[in-house]
């Protein structure tokens, strides 16, 4: 079974959509103007929360599709650290602790939005700028926690089975 699913061949929406996601993950202004540090983190970080976003969209449709997408993004996250170079050894190890930073940051961004804007600030705050003297005050900080809430507002008018089937948009952020 697991064999299966790593060789069969993904229908076009789950990387359409997966596709959509890394780009609006790699939008200059995130990291120019929200100061997010692009670097393989920040990166990371950027493409867990716009995953997230997709996920959340998606809350109670299609289980499927929301699995088959955090599978592809795992599949890529595997197919990059190859290409950077990591042992077939290491591979394995780093996924599984990508998948665990990745799971703990779906769990705080879905407690966050269940509270208030400063809540979402203060999980952004604690999980893209680890360790940095960033606070759900800061200006980065802050223009990050509201681009999320325009993203999450604009997701909200698409319909899921318009996601589902691999149409979806994100708004560009603004400069």
């Amino acid at each position: 079974m697991i064999l299966k699913r790593l060789f069969q061949r993904q229908p076009p929406a789950e990387r359409n959509c997966y596709e959509a996601i890394v780009a609006a993950a790699r939008h200059p202004v995130l990291y120019a103007g929200c100061g997010v540090e692009d670097s393989l983190d920040g990166r990371f970080d950027m493409i867990s929360l716009h995953s997230f976003l997709v996920l959340d969209r998606l809350k109670g449709s299609d289980p499927a599709f929301r699995q088959a997408l955090v599978d592809e993004l795992f599949r890529d996250m595997d197919r990059s650290l190859r290409e950077m170079g990591v042992g077939d050894l290491s591979v394995g190890k780093k996924v599984r602790k990508m998948a665990e930073v990745f799971y703990g940051r779906v769990a705080a961004y879905d407690r966050a939005l269940a509270g208030s804007e400063a809540d979402l600030a203060a999980a952004i705050a604690r999980n893209v700028f680890p360790g940095e003297s960033e606070t759900a005050d800061s200006p980065g900080v802050r223009r990050l926690a509201a681009y999320v809430l325009d993203q999450r507002a604009h997701l909200a008018g698409q319909p899921p089975a318009a996601i589902v089937a691999g149409k979806i948009s994100f708004r560009e952020p603004s400069p």
